[in-house]
């Protein structure tokens, strides 16, 4: 059979204020801003990619930062823990990290054998580090954090959903992925031949508030494609399966497609090719505002207007 779904792509986020976003994730946490661009929908609004040296499919976490609006609320209906690797061996540097940034976090804890802790960026957003030697990728010495330590990408997402049955037979049916463990409610499926990046969580949560959509609230999660053809495959099953799926979005580094799961949390499927670099070189990712060619001619309009970023 051929492989549709490879893991992970991206989460897209919704957040508060543009500047403490970027502090959060370039300085503390030391990703790389790979991209600096605006919401396709609503360009007064920057959406802000960060990822690993390359912006890979599965390192990618993005943002639209809306400035002053409402904290949301986790809940059923939402992903609500967005977790990345990073080696086993930097367990305390991290902890250490946190406390020197005075970002409270859980104590380690155990999950599926492997140690995680959990803690929320500055507009409330669930984050976990899951320490594991089983992530292959590279790191990236960004100069706060050296490349031994740094996250490698996802590890996995969680879904908290109210009723499971239906959300998992799509990500078993049409989806590809395999059931690989079970554990207190939570049901951990993967994507190919597994790994970090390639996990999805379904937490059972029948006693849960439904998730209201705020400040930190995940605003969809994208699986990866490899190709176009693959992704009007899946856009087909899809829509043969009764699913209202989108026609395909041009979002100039991938192309996309959207649907709601049973849950209601929004899925997007999106192409690998062509990345990051096609409008930029990778030693310049994220150095500059670029544009859909639709909104070329209001650049000077958007530059005014959109706050400044300053990457240290």
């Amino acid at each position: 059979m051929e492989t549709l779904i490879n893991g992970l792509h991206h989460v897209t986020t919704l957040a508060g204020e543009t500047q403490r976003n970027v502090d959060f994730y370039t300085d503390i946490l030391g990703l790389r801003l790979v991209k600096k661009t605006v919401n396709f929908d609503a360009p007064d609004v920057y959406h802000l990619y960060y990822g690993n040296e390359t912006g890979s499919p599965g390192s990618i976490l993005t943002f639209f930062p809306y400035g002053d609006i409402p904290r949301g609320r986790k809940g059923v209906g939402q992903l609500t823990y967005t977790a990345f690797s990073a080696p086993t061996s930097s367990l305390s540097f991290w902890m250490d990290r946190l406390h020197q940034y005075h970002i409270p976090y859980a104590i380690p804890q155990k999950r599926f054998s492997e140690t995680y802790i959990r803690f929320e960026d500055f507009d409330g957003m669930g984050i976990e580090l899951v320490f594991t030697n089983d992530d292959l990728r590279p790191g990236w010495d960004n100069g706060r954090i050296p490349a031994e330590f740094s996250i490698r990408g996802f590890h996995t997402v969680t879904l908290n959903e109210l009723r499971t049955d239906r959300t998992i037979n799509l990500l078993t049916d049409i989806m590809q992925h395999t059931l690989v463990g079970e554990e207190g409610g939570r049901f951990r499926f993967k994507a190919g031949n597994g790994g970090p990046g390639n996990f999805v969580d379904v937490l059972h949560s029948p006693n849960d508030v439904h998730a209201l959509q705020g400040a930190g609230s995940v605003h969809h999660v994208a699986f990866s494609t490899d190709s176009d053809e693959t992704q009007l495959i899946i856009q087909q099953q899809l829509a043969e399966a009764g699913y209202h799926v989108t026609p395909v979005q041009d979002r100039n580094y991938f192309n996309s497609i959207y649907f709601r799961e049973p849950g209601g949390i929004l899925f997007e499927v999106a192409t690998n090719p062509p990345g990051f670099t096609v409008d930029e070189p990778l030693a310049e990712l994220g150095t500059t505002l670029k544009l859909p060619p639709q909104y070329e001619t209001r650049r000077a309009k958007l530059e005014a207007a959109l706050p400044e970023i300053i990457v240290n």
